[in-house]
């Protein structure tokens, strides 16, 4: 079960067919966790998710089934379909696989919180064990998650909502709910959060942050003095700058090349951006020391 820490919205690397390369992928996201973090959540939005099939999620999760790390390992369903979501969740279920990250569908506009609620509650019917961390990512879904509707769902649900990630940044400051997990999206509210009671992070940059951002989290917990923390923050603010999916993937392709392709429509960013990017992490003195995927 997903617990406090700093986690990855761990990428995914593709074939250059741009079929899912599981191996890879499952490699990366061992790698941030050897480097580091608590655990890895796979199709999660840096995951591409919202652009891999099924067949082939279902593929990586049986693989990661008999993985040595697989109780540190967690899954996004990125589905827009209600069908769909509640067939990934049943199939992870098959493999022990019990805590999902689930962002409300997207594409279409004005979502309520009454169609929103609906969605938790019917997936909740059909799985009455699972264990939903909320996504709250307006950006994508289209839909911002109110203090209000996150605490309908919990006090509706308190065995099956036990979190949510706040992409959105508009929860983790004013949410208190007794045990319940809340994980900012990004590293510059990592300290911040702990400070307020806050869980952790789930952040698509810890695929190259992770033992800075694990400094940070265990300097807190141990009461030390923080010396990492405005370098983590720094080095986020420079991905921030561009599309992170891009960013993350052009950056890491200079390590390793299974990192250069990407699902149309995400494209690289372009060579003065790349350059831009790496000129502006040199600085920062912010290298990768080991490459993060086989």
């Amino acid at each position: 079960m997903i617990t406090r820490g700093v986690y990855s919205a761990t990428c995914s690397i593709l074939n250059d067919d741009y079929s899912l390369n599981v191996d890879a992928t499952i490699a990366h996201a061992a790698s941030t966790i050897n480097n580091g973090l608590h655990g890895a959540i796979f199709f999660g939005s840096t995951g591409q998710s919202q652009l891999i099939s099924i067949s082939e999620k279902k593929d990586l999760i049986a693989k990661i089934a008999s993985h040595k790390l697989r109780k540190k390992f967690f899954l996004g369903t990125g589905c827009n379909s209600l069908q769909e979501t509640i067939d990934l969740i049943r199939y992870g279920f098959e493999y022990d696989f019990k805590d999902f990250l689930i962002m409300p569908p997207a594409y279409y506009k004005g979502n309520t919180d009454e169609g929103v609620f609906n969605f938790y509650s019917l997936i909740i019917s059909k799985v009455p064990k699972i264990k939903i961390i909320l996504y709250n990512f307006e950006q994508l879904s289209g839909y911002k998650f109110s203090v209000e509707s996150v605490t309908k769902l919990a006090k509706s649900f308190p065995y099956n909502i036990i979190g949510c990630k706040d992409s959105t940044s508009n929860l983790f400051e004013n949410l208190k709910l007794p045990n319940f997990l809340m994980f900012p999206g990004t590293e510059t509210k990592l300290l911040k959060g702990l400070e307020l009671g806050n869980s952790g992070i789930i952040s698509a940059i810890c695929n190259v942050t992770a033992p800075l951002a694990r400094k940070v989290f265990d300097d807190f917990e141990k009461k030390k003095e923080q010396t990492q923390n405005d370098k983590l923050i720094a080095v986020r603010k420079v991905f921030d700058d561009y599309n992170l999916i891009s960013a993350l993937h052009s950056y890491m392709s200079t390590k390793d090349d299974n990192f250069k392709n990407l699902l149309p429509p995400l494209v690289l960013l372009n060579s003065k951006e790349k350059k831009d990017l790496i000129n502006k992490l040199n600085n920062l003195k912010f290298i990768i020391k080991n490459n993060l995927a086989a």
